[in-house]
């Protein structure tokens, strides 16, 4: 049954239920009998049925002069298999004709129990459309400062025709005009008052004088700040001026746009078109009288647009969704009896769900789809849209009549194919901005709300056999997630929220459904009972058509939140086990690592491995689904942020090359180099295995791109934690390796700190202007480790980090004891890679002329690099440019000098490895070593 219910839903709406009638079409309501109906009361004149009849009803006899009434469903459960879901049955008796009752004085009080609605929502559609005004007014700028000829082209083509309109029309438009377009904005808001729609007029307000704010400081800007060619294209001198330029944007247009567009005219087309046309004729009156320019009026629109559509993002609009009362309007007015109703837990997508109690007849469970609710989750649809293969994403529909006409569709498609799930029974619009679907409740509990002890095999069965049903006819449900399947007792369930499936669904699709629902199961159960299940209903072929798509970006977020969780748990878990094994001797430091990786294999790779066990012949190469992976556009942000960084920092005035010493510059350069060279002694020497020199070369360079985007620490001890796994080292040794070596570099650093320190106090005998770095440097440290070691929550966090990363760290020392090459390449890696910065930074400083001793710019360097690192930008840019500068300029070297050395040096350390970097990383990508 599918009709249309006209209820108002704005504030001002006198609509109540006590003027609603009881029966459909303003008919008297029946008196309750004993006839179960899904649809509404309806006074149907049959004989009395025969006993077969009673037998199998399947729907009332259709009177003599009529067509049968639609959607009365069958008096008796459906027998155990057969599609659907057995829902509420009627009587067994006879099926006895209903007496019209007479009109009831009264109708009785609809309870309706639900949370409050917000009084305002912040629609992304609305920052969306900010978003694009501001992309347009940035536009604007662009266009006025660069298509210079082209702006003053248009301008002295209006110039030279405006003298051929009569200026007296000119002269009346402009004042019609400039009257209407200030009187039309106050008679609507005259005309919402009176309708006790206030709250609209309020947000129309507070956005004019926002726009009227923006406009001043945008008139502040072009005339002191903007550039000559911004200020000519929007702006001009008329005749009469005495000098005085316009204004770049209109004083009283952007306010009256921004009014317009915040209080809502866009459902009332009669004020809009009304209020457009005087500002259309108010704009062209001021464009022929030479007050304007063709810029200077876009801009104006855009601003008012903008600055109404930001309003309304920032404070919300007034929320005009249909509560619980306005649903028990529209269902009495297309014929349900409800006598109250409460809120349910919301569908996938943020569908509002009620549960609605009939005055005659089974409960209900009806879904609002409303345009709040579609526009909800747009920026996640937009990117999952813009990263996956179309195959991979549902296209969302475009309009309300379009998502109902598909939920529905997809609701028969389903009960047709007999597949389990709740028979839809009637849909209706519910306004403008609303609609309904009406589905029959069922008794039961989703899979979430289940202990694991209740997954049963046979419930996991009947729901297999519904999701085969479906397929069958190329029906892809789409959202097999646990609050999609309800439980109805212990072997049966059914498929609910069908909204986002599909129609004639592609084989991909269809392999999808299964992947997601094994990956279900297994979040429960564990992937052996979960595949199993799968088998014995689907067969191991179709089962094994889903091995591909067993991959992340495949799943549902939810889904991928929970593998995440997981994953998470099992490792902390076994972490946490295998230090208690260790310690009590039950179990060796390599036994305790080989349980630790055990425990950190993901579930889908031990889902792959069970169905690999039933079907050896399963295709195990992933299936591409995404179209723009999100490295590459990190990839691609990355370059740009660079391009910028280096455009706007290294400026050749700073550098001042011409004062330059280039064989200072080569000197560091080459140490500049080198430091590649040693960072990949550092990694080699505390890996056991061997790995090639030239690849782990080549990994330490691509960290000099990877840099940019993470801090260098952080980025440096993922990717070599990453190139050891590729290299074939097992997850736990990995780790432990990368921690021995940031364990040795924080010794050796410490180390050559003293080292040097003590040498730059004997040299400067008793002068401690030059050390002063190192008395900074150990206070700053003893202070940072006096407050980790005082807030208890920092130090928790702290241990923790220390003891997940150098877990394994003595053992993985102890292996390398025997073989003392190792050790000496790492700790030589270690220092060589140290002094390779220190030798860099020091021929900076001599090249452009400084006289400072090495072990002085060792302490600088160790000092000051090491502080500005602290503050977690990627590859400490700003920070350490800064700490470098002023601990160089407090070891007595000018400022003149230590500027131009330290850009010198990030230069050559930072900037220049970033192309080579990133050729470095794609290529161990192609080749799987990163």
């Amino acid at each position: 049954m599918t009709g249309t219910a006209d209820v108002d839903v704005d504030e001002d709406s006198d609509e109540s239920t006590d003027a609603m009638p009881a029966g459909p079409g303003g008919a008297p309501a029946a008196e309750p009998s004993p006839e179960v109906s899904l649809i509404k009361d309806r006074t149907i004149k049959t004989p009395q049925p025969t006993d077969t009849e009673t037998e199998t009803p399947e729907r009332a006899p259709a009177p003599a002069d009529g067509p049968a009434p639609t959607g009365v469903p069958a008096q008796q459960p459906a027998p155990p298999g057969a599609h659907g879901v057995a829902g509420p049955t009627g009587p067994t008796g006879p099926f006895e004709p209903a007496e019209p009752a007479e009109p009831a004085d009264d109708t009785p009080h609809l309870d309706v129990d639900e949370p409050l609605l917000a009084a305002r929502a912040h629609r992304p559609s609305d920052l969306i459309r900010f978003l694009v005004g501001v992309l347009g007014i940035v536009a604007v700028f662009v266009l006025a400062g660069v298509a210079t000829s082209t702006t003053t082209g248009i301008e002295l083509d209006i110039a030279s025709n405006a003298p051929r309109f009569s200026p007296v029309l000119t002269t009346i438009t402009g004042l019609v005009s400039s009257v209407a377009v200030l009187a039309v904005p106050l008679a609507f808001a005259v005309e919402r008052l009176i309708k006790r729609d206030g709250l609209r007029v309020a947000d129309g307000v507070l956005a004019s004088v926002l726009a009227y704010g923006v406009s001043l400081g945008i008139d502040w800007w072009v005339a002191e700040g903007a550039s000559e060619h911004i200020r000519d294209a929007l702006t001009r001198l008329p005749l009469d001026s005495n000098g005085a330029l316009t204004d770049p944007v209109h004083g009283y247009l952007a306010p009256v746009i921004a009014y317009m567009t915040a209080v809502g005219m866009s459902s009332r087309p009669r004020w809009r078109v009304a209020l457009w046309v005087v500002v259309v004729f108010s704009g062209i009156t001021e464009l022929l009288g030479g007050f304007t320019t063709p810029l200077s009026l876009l801009l104006t629109v855009l601003i008012g647009w903008s600055v109404a559509y930001g309003t309304l993002y920032a404070i919300g609009s007034p929320n005009i969704r249909p509560t619980g009362q306005h649903l028990m309007i529209g269902l009495r007015k297309v014929g349900f009896t409800p006598a109250s109703a409460h809120r349910a837990p919301d569908a996938p997508g943020g569908t509002r769900r009620y549960f609605v109690a009939q005055q005659s007849g089974p409960p209900l469970d009806v879904h609002i789809v409303d345009r709040e609710q579609q526009a909800s989750g747009f920026f996640y649809r937009a990117w999952r849209r813009l990263r996956l293969r179309s195959v991979a994403v549902r296209r969302s529909p475009q309009s309300l009549r379009q998502a109902l006409e598909q939920e529905a569709l997809i609701a028969y498609a389903a009960a047709a194919s007999g597949a389990r799930a709740p028979q839809l029974v009637a849909t209706s619009e519910l306004g403008p901005d609303a609609a309904i679907l009406v589905y029959e409740n069922v008794e039961g509990r989703t899979l979430d709300d289940l202990t694991d002890e209740e997954v049963t095999d046979q419930v996991m069965a009947s729901l297999w056999e519904s999701v085969a049903a479906l397929h069958e006819r190329r029906i892809a449900h789409r959202r097999l997630t646990g609050e999609s399947l309800l439980v109805v007792d212990e072997k049966t369930a059914c498929l609910v929220n069908l909204s986002g499936g599909d129609i004639a669904a592609t084989d991909l699709t269809l392999r999808i459904d299964v992947a997601q629902l094994l990956t279900t199961f297994a979040l429960r159960i564990g992937p052996e009972r979960a595949v199993a299940t799968a088998n014995a209903v689907l067969g191991a072929d179709r089962v094994a058509q889903a091995l591909p798509l067993l991959q992340p970006v495949g799943l549902s977020r939810s889904t991928r939140v929970d593998l995440k969780k997981l994953a998470k748990e099992r490792k902390a878990a076994a972490q946490a086990r295998a230090l208690e094994q260790v310690a009590a001797g039950e179990r060796t430091q390599q036994q305790a690592e080989e349980d630790i990786a055990t425990a950190g294999e993901d579930l889908l790779s031990r889902i792959r491995g069970q169905i690999l066990q039933i079907a050896p012949e399963a295709p195990t190469e992933t299936a591409k689904l995404e179209r723009l992976k999100p490295k590459t556009l990190i990839m691609v942000i990355a370059l740009t942020f660079a391009a910028y960084l280096a455009l706007t920092t290294i400026k050749p005035a700073q550098l001042k090359l011409s004062q330059m010493d280039w064989a200072w510059a080569a000197a560091a350069l080459a140490a500049a180099a080198f430091s590649h060279v040693a960072a990949s002694m550092n990694l080699i020497g505390f890996v056991p295995e061997k790995l090639p020199f030239g690849r782990t070369v080549a990994a330490q360079l691509a960290g000099s791109f990877v840099k940019l985007v993470a801090p260098a620490a952080i980025g440096g001890m993922a990717l070599n934690t990453r190139y050891l796994q590729k290299a074939g080292i097992r997850s736990g040794q990995a780790v432990a390796s990368v921690g021995a070596s940031q364990l040795a570099n924080l010794a050796g650093h410490l180390l050559l700190l003293f080292s040097f320190g003590m040498i730059t106090g004997s040299q400067t005998n008793g002068d401690l202007s030059a050390s002063r770095a190192v008395i900074i440097g150990v206070l700053s440290a003893a202070v940072l480790a006096l407050v980790v070691a005082a807030v208890a929550p920092l130090r928790r966090f702290v241990l923790n980090r220390l003891r997940s990363l150098f877990f394994g760290v003595v053992p993985r020392m102890l292996d390398l004891m025997q073989t003392p090459s190792k050790l000496v390449t790492g700790f030589g890696g270690v220092l060589l890679l140290s002094l390779s910065f220190t030798a860099c930074l020091d021929a900076s400083v001599h090249a452009f002329g400084g006289s400072i001793s090495f072990s002085a710019v060792a302490v600088v360097f160790l000092t000051a690099n090491a502080a500005g690192s602290a503050i977690p930008t990627p590859g400490g840019i700003g920070p350490v440019e800064v700490a470098l500068i002023g601990a160089l300029t407090v070891a007595d070297v000018p400022p003149a000098i230590a500027t131009p050395a330290v850009f010198l040096y990030r230069a050559l350390t930072f900037w220049l490895p970033v192309l080579p970097g990133w050729i470095s990383y794609n290529v161990l990508q192609r080749k799987g070593a990163l």
